[in-house]
């Protein structure tokens, strides 16, 4: 019946998914067969694409199936993995636009998943629609699958419409613009509707059935006729098509309601709605001949009406009632948008099965982060209590007091402190710790300070380029889009800040020591030598006191070591709520990570923290006890000023050593902390780095766009031109609005207008001058033209239906092929008045006669017009 519209395809440039989406691999799974198996994917995704989109598509089954499952595979690893940071740009060109010489196709780059996974639906819906139009409608099976690719189309560019905007973030390309994709969309449905119109009638379903189908798609085609009339970037033929399709479906209706009221005797409905169906035809051939035939159905329509006039002139004389009384007919629709669910491919399978989305990696690293808070604040109160513990038995001299009885040998535990300390390296490992803790820290300060910079540099060229181009610079402000960057640096800064103040307390606290602690790594005989001697008056040995005290430092002993035996157990506490987040994300959509985790944490820690807890609380009544038994103690001993002397040595040792195994620890800490963050900030430079090289790269293209559309934009504004230079007729009354081109027609030759009356030449008779006949077509000067035929007087076209009317078609008259090449104003060529007799004229020969009837000048005589 007519041609039927496909969508061409949108054209995209090659993108490298492996090198970015196995970085992210390679950096968050360790290495092993879990690696691999995601490295192997993603080499396997890249292949897909390709294929997909990397070489032409055949009409067929095969290759759509090809673009759903790489579809499907968007759709499945948009959630897992962080495409916003990976900095992927996807460019894609207008498929509707043919670009020009200079100006280039247009086209958007964007580092969005969302924006691939647009054009990709977009080609997607393109395709099903070139695979219906390639369907042979003459069987059954050719029409039910060109039914189920427009309705497939139909819900491809359905979707586009409803998401494009949210997925991504700024103004889209024309061809995928909600306007064009819902035009698109209604266009596919239409045809859909069309199809089983012809499925209806080949299968000589009843004429109500067919004439509800064709009425209802011919309403079809009229919305999206009224949605195509202002898309000036799709097709020019895909206007009149919707139009003639509109009258024919129309025609159709009509005519199978007129076979209706004939079998209902009504003869006077039946001619009006044949009369309707011929005018529908008519207006369909002579305005869109060159896009649909009418023929076959022009001919069914006239011989259905001679036929009824025939027998209702001469049988059944029933009044023919006007179009506009006639009964509207009903309508039925039997086609609708296939919904975008995904799977859409029959043969999908996820290649990245396994891996989790991002929102459930996100919400296990919160958790980790809650597990690892957990554990630190049970172990550091552990600590803090035996940092606790510690000062006070040095403050109180415990145990070196009970052991230094008889004031001269060094006591028990002062010796083993000392050889503690020299064991792990003494004064030089604690010095030379603390002497690379700055060159640490300003490594990871000039890394954070880089990736700044970088940011910085970016940010301000495309602040001067917004402020150069305004509006026409219309990415994501750099600045917005580095916000969550720069909030993750300034985390950085804070960390290294408090890391700074961390470092002085330990250095206050070295400085504060280090006498006690070089004192410890000396031998023992110095140490005897340098620890003041006491002669007391009385031994307190075997006394009562030193009995309970030796017993209450013991049970102190036994809560120590129960807290190092507690503080493994805590830090063998493993469990992964990767499981729990998975069916959370499958049941509700969303993941409330901070419930989930506090419930899993109470289970998993709730009986070691009572039990840390019970074993503070009996220190703390253990501590209690020894200072009471101490103060005793103390009462009993002798005391003078050498033995206060000595006991204050004492003191500062057992002190010093507790000082010097905290330093130790905090320094090796603090190196490890400076090492490990060295790692995390190189991940934050690349990070900034690579989004950084994304930027450039997508200001290099907009550039590139903008020189493009500058050169296409016209160098001085349009302008009208002068009536004088230009003779279009008007459109026909009813006609469609002609095409907005310059057309050149010429009028029926009239009369010159009569020079004024002059006094007749002196060597010239009037008989001479009358032998020469008069011509009553007069020729320009030069031309050997014939005068053009003029146009018919009547309109040249149908009067059309009740619809907007085409703005496009070329409503003008056509020109003989022996029209003049030099008019005035289709070259630009300036107005040139009328020329005497001498002048040079337009390009062809001198006249070889003068076509004027009135009598010649001589040619010494000044002519009578002005010369330019």
């Amino acid at each position: 019946m007519a041609t039927f519209i496909s969508v061409p395809l949108k054209k995209s440039s090659e993108v490298d998914l492996v090198k970015p989406l196995s970085k992210f691999v390679t950096a968050t799974y360790p290495p092993g067969e879990e690696q691999t198996e995601y490295l192997r994917a993603v080499e396997e995704l890249n292949k897909l694409r390709k294929s997909a989109l990397g070489r032409p598509l055949d009409k067929h089954e095969s290759s759509l199936e090809i673009l759903l499952r790489y579809y499907d595979q968007l759709c499945a690893i948009e959630p897992k993995f962080p495409f916003p940071e990976l900095c992927l740009t996807f460019t894609w060109k207008d498929a509707f636009d043919k670009g020009s010489l200079f100006g280039g196709s247009v086209k958007l780059a964007l580092a969005s998943v969302g924006y691939e996974k647009t054009c990709v639906l977009f080609n997607v819906g393109a395709l099903a629609s070139q695979i219906a139009s390639e369907q042979n409608l003459d069987n059954d099976e050719g029409l039910k699958t060109a039914a189920k690719f427009y309705q497939l189309a139909s819900g491809a560019f359905a979707h586009i419409k409803d998401t494009v905007l949210s997925a991504l973030n700024r103004e889209p390309t024309m061809d995928i613009s909600p306007e064009t994709v819902g035009t698109l969309s209604q266009i596919m449905l239409s045809q859909a509707q069309e199809v089983f119109v012809l499925k209806a009638t080949a299968d000589k379903m009843k004429d109500a059935i067919v004439a509800k189908l064709a009425n209802q798609a011919a309403d079809y085609y009229g919305d999206a006729f009224k949605q195509c009339q202002y898309k000036e970037n799709l097709p020019k033929e895909v206007l009149p098509v919707l139009a003639a399709k509109h009258c024919m479906m129309q025609a159709t209706a009509e005519l199978r309601q007129s076979a209706l009221a004939n079998q209902k005797k009504k003869f006077g409905e039946e001619i009006a709605r044949l009369q309707h169906a011929t005018e529908l035809v008519k207006t369909a051939a002579s305005r869109y001949d060159e896009y649909v035939n009418v023929k076959d159905l022009s001919d069914k329509i006239n011989r259905a009406l001679t036929a009824a006039k025939k027998d209702n002139d001469f049988i059944y004389h029933d009044r023919v009632p006007e179009v506009k009384d006639l009964e509207p007919i009903g309508k039925a629709s039997l086609v609708k948008a296939t919904a975008v669910q995904t799977p859409l491919s029959q043969k999908y399978s996820d290649l990245f099965e396994k891996m989790v989305p991002m929102a459930v990696q996100q919400s296990v690293s919160a958790a980790n982060s809650r597990k690892a808070d957990t554990v630190n604040r049970l172990i550091g109160s552990m600590r803090e209590a035996t940092n606790l513990c510690n000062g006070v038995l040095a403050s109180l001299n415990l145990p070196a007091a009970l052991e230094d009885l008889s004031g001269e040998a060094v006591p028990q535990s002062i010796l083993e402190k000392s050889r503690a300390v020299v064991q792990q390296g003494g004064l030089q490992s604690i010095e030379q710790l603390i002497k690379d803790l700055p060159e640490l820290l300003q490594r990871n300060r000039e890394i954070l300070d880089e990736s700044f910079k970088m940011l910085d540099d970016e940010e301000a060229t495309d602040n001067e380029l917004r402020a150069k181009f305004n509006q026409r610079w219309n990415r994501t402000p750099s600045g917005d889009l580095y916000k969550p960057l720069r909030a993750e640096g300034n985390n950085f800064r804070n960390v290294l800040d408090k890391a700074v103040q961390a470092d002085q307390v330990v250095k206050e606290r070295y400085t504060a020591h280090c006498e006690m602690i070089a004192l410890l790594c000396k031998p023992e005989n110095e140490l005897s030598a340098a620890i003041p001697s006491a002669n007391p008056a009385k031994t307190l040995q075997g006394s009562e006191v030193v009995n309970v005290l030796r017993a209450q430092l013991a049970q102190l002993d036994e809560v120590k070591r129960e807290r190092e035996v507690l503080e493994g157990e805590v830090k063998s506490v493993t469990f992964d709520m990767t499981t729990k987040f998975l069916t959370a994300l499958a049941q509700d959509g969303a993941i409330n990570e901070e419930a989930l985790t506090a419930s899993e944490l109470e289970t998993r820690y709730g009986s070691h923290t009572q039990r840390v807890q019970q074993n503070l609380r009996r220190q703390e009544e253990l501590l209690s006890q020894i200072q009471v038994s101490h103060q005793e103690f103390s009462a009993l001993k002798q005391s003078n000023s050498e033995a206060n002397n000595r006991e204050e040595v004492l003191k500062k040792l057992a002190s010093a050593h507790d000082s010097y195994i905290e330093i130790s620890s905090n320094t090796k800490e603090g190196t490890k902390f400076y090492n490990d963050l060295t790692e995390i900030l190189l991940k934050f430079q690349n990070k900034c780095s690579d989004i950084v090289f994304a930027r450039k790269t997508e200001r290099d293209e907009l550039l590139k766009e903008l020189q493009q559309s500058i050169a296409r934009e016209p160098s001085a504004p349009s302008f009208n031109v002068p009536s004088y230079q230009s003779n279009t007729p008007a459109p026909a009354p009813g006609g469609p609005t002609p095409a907005p081109r310059t057309v050149f027609t010429q009028q029926q030759p009239q009369a010159k207008p009569q020079p004024p009356a002059r006094p007749p030449p002196p060597n010239i008779t009037p008989q001479a001058a009358s032998t020469s006949a008069p011509i009553s077509t007069p020729v320009p000067p030069g031309s050997t033209n014939p005068p053009p035929v003029a146009p018919p007087t009547g309109p040249s076209q149908a009067q059309g239906p009740p619809y907007p009317t085409y703005q496009g078609y070329p409503g003008y008259y056509q020109m003989p092929v022996t029209y003049n090449p030099y008019a005035y104003g289709q070259f630009n060529m300036p107005y040139m008045p009328y020329q005497a007799q001498g002048q040079a004229g337009y390009p062809g020969g001198p006249p070889a006669q003068q076509p004027y009837p009135y009598p010649q000048q001589p040619p010494q005589q000044q002519p009578y017009y002005p010369q330019q």
